[in-house]
């Protein structure tokens, strides 16, 4: 990886589309999603591999910086697919390279390998038993890893591996999805996403889940429909009452510190410097999305 390799872009909705829809494709582009995924995986029938290739080929050469940031799905670490499929994404205009059905730490370092010589991140995609049981040692794989997080697709590849039967209170994932975020914290990943809500007309239910899923301490989720981006973008971006009240606790403390005081009442809490570091923390997060 590039020493100089940049801090990665925010993202809270990163939309899939298959790679072999071109058409599909310049209209992710064109949409409110932070990232988009060109799928050359499960959503591209192998026979449309090489068009679904040169189309991802395409969208990158005429990428530009006010388009989302391009990810793409490769196939799975030891197919025969994958090798030409990161031979067709390795481009600067590569944000991330996706990790599909990651059982070990090897396969992330296999795609490190793979990107030698551009800058370009990996997310490995929790999919597995064994990627929720060793979702900490996929983290840490390389240092490329800057986006991972629990998936909760229905009847998707996590519910086949683990067992469960999904729920649209969404209990049954509430452990994966916090034992997989609580890894890639510890790991330091800038930038945890979490799976997507599979119900593409269920707004209510999808508020819930996203609301759930930052509530846990997630940064974005994944989508797979653009009806789904505003919801998404909205629960995952700090609101304008919530910038200002940060600034207010920021200077409230820096005056009470300046005075020698560490720890006072400030609209009926109890503040100190851990406070001060959250809400700088969450000021940080929002300018990097561009808000307040």
């Amino acid at each position: 990886m590039p020493a100089t390799q940049t801090e990665p872009p925010p993202i809270r909705s990163l939309l899939f589309v298959p790679a072999n829809r071109a058409d599909r494709m310049q209209k992710a582009l064109a949409s409110e999603a932070d990232g988009v995924v060109f799928d050359l995986e499960s959503a591209v029938p192998r026979g449309a591999a090489a068009e679904a290739r040169a189309n991802v080929r395409h969208a990158l050469e005429n990428h530009t910086p006010d388009q989302p940031s391009l990810f793409v799905r490769a196939s799975a670490v030891g197919t025969a697919d994958f090798a030409p499929d990161v031979d067709a994404s390795r481009h600067p205009s590569l944000t991330t390279l996706m990790l599909p059905q990651v059982s070990g730490p090897e396969e992330v370092a296999t795609a490190d390998a793979a990107l030698e010589g551009i800058e370009a991140r990996i997310m490995p995609l929790v999919e597995t038993a064994s990627a929720v049981r060793l979702a900490y040692e996929l983290a840490t794989a390389s240092d490329r890893v800057a986006y991972m997080g629990g998936a909760t697709g229905r009847h998707g590849d996590l519910g086949r591996s683990v067992g469960f039967q999904w729920t649209p209170e969404s209990t049954e994932t509430l452990y994966l999805r916090q034992k997989v975020l609580i890894d890639v914290r510890a790991a330091g990943i800038p930038n945890p996403l979490s799976g997507l809500w599979g119900t593409v007309d269920d707004l209510d239910g999808l508020t819930q889940f996203a609301a759930q899923t930052r509530q846990l301490g997630y940064e974005g989720m994944m989508a797979i429909h653009p009806n789904h981006l505003p919801t998404i973008n909205r629960i995952f971006s700090p609101t304008p009452e919530e910038i200002a009240a940060w600034r207010q606790l920021i200077a409230a403390v820096e005056e009470h510190e300046a005075r020698g005081i560490g720890a006072f009442r400030h609209q009926g809490r109890l503040i100190d410097h851990a406070h001060l570091l959250t809400a700088q923390q969450q000021i940080s997060r929002a300018a990097r999305l561009g808000l307040g």
